[in-house]
């Protein structure tokens, strides 16, 4: 009896937790649970790249830069690459077989990259804590909480410095830092947050106006207290930055440019080559490209001279756009005019070429005097996730004699429409993809469009003059030759006065933006590879569909195949193009 009861019970048990265990989730469950997973890490990590998307749960902090927080999130990225392994992608639906692939490919580099501990290198001329006040102007301050939090990072900012400055140490005891050549722009950007008004910082620039519906007394004890951690917190930190800078960092600074100087060096190089163009191709082919492209290049540009009668040499008529007065303005404000004058001649032409155009809009500004001096020409920014900001192409207004008329319309091509944020504001729309496909990116693909769009210039109604065309010209041989001094500084230890050189006797750019270029080259080895490795693979797709179809090429439709699932490897790319042309064709 005693034993027939425990048998009894025994599989009264069984049958009960069976009926209620949970169904085994399927390997599409399992995937997407798993990106939601990681793009919430991705923000909890990168809270202002979340606060910047409209995400605000992590509004009020930092990136942990500590040694510690590092180490774990690469331990996490191991495992979710064993996660990912667990799952069969074959059994995904074919876009989410995309999108494991990629997802792959992006946390693959991830893990491979950090043995070589470029994270010891937090800053360059271009961006880092010494411009971190800046990362108010892509934040929402709507209500007292958005202030609120903003004084929160402020208190919190000493702690960011403390860690920041703890990485740059420990980069330079082991050889991975930027050559002296590019650390001597930084201690003037670190002074210029150095100030006895508060009320001049940039932390404290979202006080200067408020919404209408913060209360009086809100906006006095706020500003009270931005003004009082300034003074105690943030000038403080400064200005330990810039002593640490000036007596450590900078005398411990490469005396050579390259990266094939940092411990395994060479290796990097070509991960790095690898991960920004997206492709196998090798530093010496990547070379070699970039030097079939600059001599067939070239050869347009000295039809241009010979047209404009010109008499002189190539390097004399460079010289002559250089300096003759006619092609700049002295006055900003009229340069920013003529920005803004190019794209709206452009916008309306768009739908020429293109059948989906994004909802939101873009607008054109100057960029922020404190960093103009030592960054590009121009750079765009995109819009908010959630709508609340539009996408903005910023402007170089600093020293506009330097900036030539002949590359507006170029550049408001690349960076505005229908280059950066025709195809960047279209991802973001998409929203049946997943959040790391619609807000991050391959370069390859992102930049490979950006100049790819300058050629369709001309089908937009630009370029009309010929130094307006040289202007297009010289802006595709500055990528074309990106390829030939990066590879040269980073792979077969050029000097940047090699660099220089190459760049001033193939292109029309002012040296001041030429030294500009070289030194980005120099802190950012591989990234300027992307451009031109996109564009040709682009070309290249487009000639084949034109090829293949005939008089059924429709360029809207190549280019809504082209944008509509977002950035992607050139591979994947090349993939879609492929299976489109394929139903096309069947389709006759």
């Amino acid at each position: 009896m005693h034993r027939s009861i425990l048998l009894l019970l025994s599989l009264t048990i069984l049958f009960s937790d069976a009926s209620v265990a949970p169904a085994q989730e399927s390997p599409t469950e399992r995937f997407h649970e798993l990106l939601n997973d990681e793009w919430d890490r991705t923000m909890r990590e990168s809270p202002t790249w979340a606060s910047a998307l409209g995400d605000l749960r992590f509004n009020d902090r930092w990136p942990d830069m500590s040694r510690d927080a590092l180490e774990a999130s690469h331990a996490a990225d191991r495992e979710v690459l064993e996660k990912l392994s667990t799952i069969p992608v074959e059994e995904l639906s074919p876009a989410d077989q995309i999108n494991y692939r990629l997802f792959e490919r992006e946390y693959a580099l991830k893990v491979e990259a950090f043995p070589y501990r470029w994270w010891l290198i937090p800053l360059n001329q271009r961006g880092g804590i010494q411009d971190a006040g800046s990362t108010a102007d892509s934040l929402r301050f709507d209500r007292v909480k958005h202030y609120e939090d903003w004084l929160a990072r402020m208190r919190a900012f000493p702690e960011y410095m403390d860690q920041t400055l703890a990485l740059m140490r420990e980069g330079a005891g082991a050889g991975i830092m930027h050559p002296q050549i590019i650390l001597s722009r930084i201690p003037a950007q670190v002074r210029r947050q150095i100030v006895d008004d508060p009320d001049q910082h940039l932390f404290y620039k979202p006080f200067r106006s408020f919404p209408d519906d913060i209360a009086d007394e809100d906006r006095q004890r706020l500003r009270d207290e931005a003004r009082q951690l300034i003074s105690d917190e943030i000038v403080p930190a400064y200005r330990k930055m810039l002593t640490f800078f000036e007596e450590e960092y900078l005398p411990a600074g490469l005396g050579k440019v390259g990266v094939w100087q940092l411990p395994r060096g060479d290796e990097l190089y070509r991960l790095r080559c690898r991960q920004f163009t997206t492709t196998d191709l090798t530093p010496q082919e990547i070379h070699e490209i970039g030097l079939s492209e600059v001599a067939r290049i070239r050869a347009e540009m000295e039809k241009i001279v010979e047209e404009v009668g010109f008499d002189g040499t190539f390097a004399e008529f460079l010289e002559m756009l250089r300096t003759d007065p006619k092609f700049y303005f002295d006055d900003p404000n009229e340069l920013l005019e003529a920005y803004q004058a190019a794209c709206k001649k452009i916008d309306p032409q768009l739908v020429k070429l293109f059948r989906k155009l994004p909802r939101i809009p873009y607008g054109v500004e100057a960029i922020p005097q404190h960093i103009a001096p030592d960054t590009t020409t121009a750079y765009y920014r995109p819009p908010a996730a959630d709508g609340t900001r539009a996408g903005t192409y910023f402007v170089n207004l600093f020293r506009p004699e330097v900036r030539p008329k002949y590359e507006i319309e170029v550049l408001s091509v690349h960076e505005a429409v229908p280059g950066h944020h025709l195809q960047i504001a279209l991802a973001m729309e998409l929203e049946d993809l997943p959040e790391f496909r619609r807000y991050g990116g391959y370069t390859a693909f992102i930049e490979g469009w950006a100049l790819y769009s300058e050629g369709l210039g001309e089908e937009l109604g630009l370029y009309q003059d010929p130094y307006s065309r040289f202007g297009q010209l010289t802006y595709e041989m500055w990528r074309a030759v990106r390829l030939v001094v990066d590879t040269g500084i980073h792979e077969f230890q050029w000097t940047r006065q090699q660099a220089i050189d190459f760049f001033a006797e193939n292109t029309a750019k002012t040296l001041h933006d030429i030294e500009n270029e070289i030194d980005r080259y120099i802190a950012w080895p591989g990234q300027a590879l992307a451009y031109k490795i996109g564009q040709l693979r682009i070309q290249e797709l487009r000639r084949k569909a034109e090829q293949e179809l005939g008089e059924d090429f429709d360029i809207r439709e190549f280019h809504d195949v082209v944008l509509r699932n977002g950035a992607v490897t050139l591979g994947v790319l090349e993939a879609q193009v492929d299976a489109w042309l394929e139903e096309k064709q069947g389709q006759r």
